[in-house]
């Protein structure tokens, strides 16, 4: 009998093991935990040769060199305006943000995922038409007593924003209407096939292939960012939120980045694990990855901490960069320590705006943890 029992145990083990490498690899239930399980064991086994303090508990050497403060060409106001049109004429190719207004979709939107969130009154979907074929959609979740203010929330790499549904319902319990996105390309977003010209046709279906794309006006790198500015005008025009903010996670951390730099209709930005400044990636494969993360002709033009600066600076303005010591993926470590003062101080002596910094160590993960998303809902309820 003991025998059969073994054999029983050895046959469950190995169904569940080979149940969870299907689920990463198709995305079967439940896939968050699954990934997340999954790039922590991978990661843990690619640094378990390394010194993990050093690794997450020291800055090295190598990152002490650069001279942070000369990085940021923003000395006042002008300057911020300056280099916000410098940003949008890149992104856009002509001045000013894009005016026109997302397709709505009337009525409750049935999406069973979300029916069980108690605070929730109703969906409403948004469409935002790109170049290329490119859609994004977009779900403006309205609570059953709003508080009036709205955050913008946006997914990372691979995932639908259904991978946050505790935040979101977090958020719609304290009142908080909330417009989810996802990145191009990913998430309930189309993949639509392009004709290039000497390239042929391809089916767009990751972020790298957008570099083979060329608009008619501006870069590839502003579809990144032009459903939430295309929302942006839709929420101002039929509702009248006294406040905007907005949440990246992974890669949405970067879009909110970019978002919050370029419109300053967002008062507060909280970009979680999303970027780190370039030089703080120079020996580091863990922090260099993503097409959109190291575009040489944005970059040079304007870099990430100037970046953090005009998505801080400003009246009534934000921004909390979020940070994971213990990141199974990336930005993790102290190598922050690096520019968060002297970030923080040039925004201050623009004498509009406020710039911080948390450093989460709270958790070993990629995700929005407990504690961040406490923090974030004080920030949200603070008058300002």
């Amino acid at each position: 009998m003991n025998h059969f029992r073994g054999i029983r145990y050895v046959l469950l083990a190995i169904f569940a093991m080979l149940y969870g490498m299907a689920a990463y690899k198709f995305e079967l239930p439940p896939f968050g935990v699954t990934k997340e399980a999954y790039e922590f064991g991978k990661n843990l086994a690619h640094h378990q040769t390394e010194d993990k303090p050093r690794i997450f508990l020291e800055t090295p050497k190598e990152y002490l060199n650069t001279d942070v403060a000369s990085l940021i060409a923003i000395r006042s106001r002008k300057d911020v305006m300056r280099l916000r049109h410098q940003l949008i004429a890149f992104l856009w190719g002509k001045p000013g943000l894009p005016s026109r207004l997302p397709e709505l979709q009337t009525g409750y939107l049935e999406d069973l995922r979300y029916q069980d969130i108690a605070a929730l009154e109703r969906i409403d979907r948004l469409t935002v038409d790109m170049e290329y074929g490119l859609k994004s959609y977009v779900y403006h979740f309205i609570p059953h007593e709003p508080n009036g203010k709205v955050v913008l929330y946006n997914e990372g790499h691979d995932q639908d924003f259904f991978a946050r549904k505790s935040q979101i319902a977090e958020l719609l319990k304290a009142g908080y209407s909330v417009a989810a996105f996802a990145m191009p390309l990913t998430g309930l977003n189309n993949q639509p096939v392009v004709d290039i010209p000497n390239i042929g046709k391809l089916k767009l279906t990751t972020h790298e292939q957008l570099k083979f794309l060329t608009p008619a006006h501006g870069h590839p790198l502003k579809y990144f960012v032009e459903p939430e500015v295309v929302v942006l005008n839709y929420l101002k025009k039929y509702y009248q939120y006294s406040s905007i903010s907005m949440i990246g996670f992974s890669g949405g951390g970067w879009v909110a980045t970019i978002a919050a730099a370029v419109d300053d209709r967002i008062e507060k930005s909280f970009p979680v694990a999303g970027s780190y400044p370039i030089y703080l990636r120079s020996n580091s494969s863990r922090d260099w990855d993503d097409y959109e993360q190291t575009v040489p002709e944005l970059y040079s033009r304007i870099n990430y901490l100037e970046l953090y600066v005009l998505g801080a600076s400003g009246k009534h303005r934000k921004q909390l960069q979020i940070l994971n010591q213990f990141d199974t993926c990336c930005f993790a470590g102290t190598k922050s320590e690096t520019y968060k003062e002297i970030v923080r101080e040039r925004v201050r002596s623009l004498g509009q705006g406020e710039y911080d910094l948390l450093l989460d160590a709270s958790h070993e993960g990629h995700r929005i943890s407990d504690a961040a998303m406490k923090r974030i809902l004080e920030e949200l309820a603070e008058n300002r």
